[in-house]
Formats: structure tokens, C-alpha cells, sequence
């Protein structure tokens, strides 16, 4: 079965055979799937009235457990953006119903911040959407090469994910 990469890799393997193009092999292919994933995630964030960046909140608030609340910078930590940024999404979340903003018991400053009932069950439905827009992606592998592909992408990405500061 040929695919757009493997055009792509001809043409310039024709056009410079000077070049080792093998890395487009792998990388376009990743570079394509993303593009893909990122259309299936807005639909299925979509169907559920959520905006990428609202999920990736959610989200965050629903894998802390019940009570479902983290601070603003453990929000800043698993979401990587900044403060300004957080607060933004934090104020445009409550307004929506899907977050409220507890005082810190821990901390007189502080705030919490704590998905509401609304914005658990919102989380729960887009993860579910997404988890089916993902399984239909990944639907030509194997249980066996999904586990593959996996280790391979893990060995790839864990650099990135593991560096400093």
C-alpha cells in the first residue's frame, strides 16, 4: 500500500539523491497523523461544546481524583502554558459552570481550582467521543502493533518529555 509520504520521499530521492531522505519516511508520517488526530479531537471536543484548551483543563481536573481540584500551578504544570494564560482559561471555565474557585485551606492566599458536576460529566462524555475517534484511527493495527507502535513512540518522545527545567 502506497501513501502520500512515499511520493514524496520518491520525488525527492529523485530530485536530490544526495540526500538520506529516510527520516521524511517516519516523520511526515507522524507530522500527517497529527494533522488527522488534531481533526478528530475538535470533532469529538466539538460534540461536547468544548474547545481543545477546555478539555486539556477538564481533563487535568478529572485525573486528580475526587475531589477533582488542583491548585492554578499544578494546572500550569500538567498544561503547559502560562499564568496569565491559566488564569484567562480559569475565568472563562467558571463562567461557563464547568470550574468554580475554592479558597486554599492550606494556603490563606491561595485558590483551588474544582471541576463542577457539569464539567465532570462534560469531561467524561468528550473523553469518551475522543476515545472513538482515536480507536477508528488506530483500526488498521493489531492489538500487537498498537502495543509496538506504542513502545516505539514512547522510546521517541520520552527525551523530549524528560529534559530539565
Amino acid at each position: 500500500m502506497e501513501d502520500e509520504v512515499d511520493r514524496l520521499v520518491a520525488a525527492w530521492r529523485r530530485e536530490r539523491p544526495d540526500l538520506d531522505v529516510e527520516p521524511l519516511e517516519v516523520l511526515s508520517r507522524v507530522s500527517r497523523l497529527a494533522r488527522h488526530l488534531d481533526r478528530a479531537r475538535r470533532l469529538a471536543f466539538s460534540e461536547h461544546s468544548l474547545e481543545p484548551w477546555e478539555f486539556d483543563v477538564l481533563t487535568a481536573l478529572r485525573r486528580a481524583g475526587s475531589p477533582y481540584q488542583l491548585s492554578p500551578g499544578q494546572l500550569l504544570t500538567q498544561t503547559l502554558v502560562t499564568s496569565g494564560t491559566m488564569t484567562n482559561r480559569i475565568d472563562r471555565l467558571a463562567k461557563k459552570g464547568l470550574v468554580e474557585r475554592l479558597p486554599d485551606p492550606s494556603d490563606r492566599r491561595g485558590v483551588l481550582v474544582r471541576l463542577t458536576d457539569e464539567g465532570r460529566d462534560r469531561a467524561d462524555q468528550a473523553l469518551a467521543g475522543l476515545l472513538d475517534q482515536e480507536r477508528a484511527i488506530l483500526a488498521e493495527l493489531s492489538r500487537a502493533q498498537r502495543g509496538e507502535l506504542a513502545g516505539l513512540l514512547r522510546q521517541l518522545t520520552a527525551p523530549f518529555d524528560n529534559i530539565p527545567g
